[in-house]
């Protein structure tokens, strides 16, 4: 009867191990915040007031790999819930905060050293990318990251990061020389094209099921002056703006523009509007690039000569802030012409959707269309790929569906918005292949995008789910990551 006494005692011991207290005591070296400290709510700084409002047991703030590395072997001791947090702009729960478990904020970790002679730049995944914008303003080059400054940089990278410069150079994961990378055993090692190569085709677009990304190499590219801004229509223009937005998909040849279209509806529709966040890789764009939209008549241009960093931090004015956000995504291949009404029938699933959360307080929806060209996987094939296997077999439009609101009485009410409207825009899509209307072709998820409960993986299909399970167990064979929040793999 003596062993079972004795393992009931020494188990819940285990179970009940404190990485935060464990790290107090042996390694003070390395940043901690608790409850209790003035600073922990300030740090306690994301896009979501949702995931601020999740308190972790403390604060982890690493200041080296080799700090990280030592947190992730205290983790490995424990069953504790954790999360890591790089900027915060992920609005899913439990992606980049925790209730109840230690939080390891990579804030500390925010080097940019732009190396000439090998034309990269090492990035720490702790920066946001204004900060990235701003310490390279004067070198000439930049690298292939978000559009909204206020992004940061772990998340954004290892979703596969969408750019103003994808048409150039492909998806920002596309442009990693090297990843450095801490495992769930606490090693760290470097991926490349040439080393830990499994791990390395993993990370590009992977997300956070492999291991914490400490600094990553970017291709650096030459970067001049920019043209950009917004162009705001109103509601009453929906018709002409889905049809620009069509031809301007199909028809763009210019690998130097690039568009987000994104229609917005309050609350009883009080206001009901679209915004065009317009870029082009020079001081000025060659007539006609946006004739289709420039043509529609509009409320505000703001579109003008600026310095990429300029560009980043004016376009995260347009950020909402100190709301619950929630983020969903779908993908649709590109309606032919003379399949236009396609266009329509998306964005009246959303804004049925939309509508039927008109009452919450302090409601916004909104509905972005990012073009996807073939000639954007075309490059990244070239490069690799990334997990998701974009092929180059149809434009496409990425479709970004947002909800901010105020309360969190009204979460429930929401996410049967979202999970509406993601079902909506699905059936559309699915209606419209099984009618010939729109081709068959492979539709994954954007990882950025994604909704909690979509199923990132089983999107991508062809056995992807298997191969790259396979793969997170040959770095995680004790499954640590399944302790923190992400897609499921």
């Amino acid at each position: 009867m003596k062993l079972p006494t004795l393992v009931s005692l020494v188990l819940p011991a285990l179970v009940a191990a404190d990485t935060c207290a464990t790290l107090a005591s042996q390694n003070p070296e390395i940043t901690q915040l608790k409850r209790s400290d003035k600073a922990f709510t300030p740090t306690l700084s994301y896009w979501s007031a949702a995931c601020a409002a999740q308190q972790p047991s403390c604060i982890l703030l690493p200041k080296s790999s080799s700090e990280v590395s030592t947190i992730i072997r205290a983790l490995g001791t424990t069953t504790e819930p954790f999360a890591v947090k790089s900027g915060g702009h992920n609005p899913n729960c439990g992606f980049a905060s925790v209730a109840g478990g230690p939080l390891v904020s990579l804030q500390y970790l925010n080097e940019v050293a732009y190396d000439a002679a090998a034309r990269t730049v090492r990035v720490g995944p702790g920066n946001r990318w204004h900060n990235v914008s701003a310490a390279l303003q004067g070198t000439g080059m930049t690298v292939v990251g978000g559009r909204m400054g206020e992004v940061g940089v772990g998340g954004y990278m290892l979703g596969g990061g969408l750019s103003f410069l994808s048409g150039q150079y492909g998806w920002a994961a596309d442009n990693v020389v090297a990843y450095e990378v801490v495992l769930a055993d606490g090693r760290i090692v470097n991926a490349t094209a040439g080393q830990n190569r499994e791990l390395f085709a993993a990370l590009k677009g992977g997300g956070n099921k492999f291991g914490v990304v400490t600094a990553f190499t970017l291709r650096a590219h030459p970067q001049g002056e920019v043209w950009g801004g917004v162009i705001a229509f109103t509601g009453g223009n929906t018709p002409a703006m889905l049809r620009a937005i069509r031809d301007y998909t199909e028809y763009n040849t210019d690998a130097k523009a690039g568009i987000i279209a994104t229609a917005e509806l309050t609350g009883l529709n009080l206001v009901d509007i679209w915004i065009l966040f317009l870029f082009y890789d020079a001081p000025a764009p060659p007539p006609g690039v946006f004739a289709n939209f420039t043509q529609i008549p509009h409320l505000l241009d703001t579109t003008k000569r600026r310095s990429y960093h300029d560009l980043l931090t004016f376009n995260n004015g347009f950020v909402l802030k100190n709301q619950i956000y929630t983020i969903g995504t779908e993908t649709t291949p590109l309606p032919a012409a003379e399949a236009q009404p396609v266009m329509q029938e998306l964005y009246s699933a959303w804004h049925t959707a939309a509508a039927s959360v008109a009452r919450v307080s302090g409601v916004v929806a909104s509905l972005a269309f990012q073009p996807l060209p073939k000639s954007i996987p075309a490059i990244s094939t070239q490069a690799g790929g990334l997990v998701t296997g974009w092929d180059t077999a149809q434009d496409r439009i990425v479709l970004e569906l947002d909800y901010s609101y105020w309360y969190p009485r009204d979460n429930a009410a929401i996410d049967g918005a979202m999970n509406a409207t993601i079902g909506g825009l699905k059936g559309v899509v699915e209606r419209n292949v099984a009618a010939k209307v729109l081709p068959e072709v492979k539709l994954p998820l954007f990882m950025n995008d994604g909704y909690f409960r979509q199923d990132y993986w089983g999107r991508i299909g062809g056995g992807s789910r298997e191969k790259w399970g396979r793969i997170r167990r040959k770095f995680d064979a004790q499954g640590l990551w399944s302790r923190t929040g992400g897609f499921a793999l």
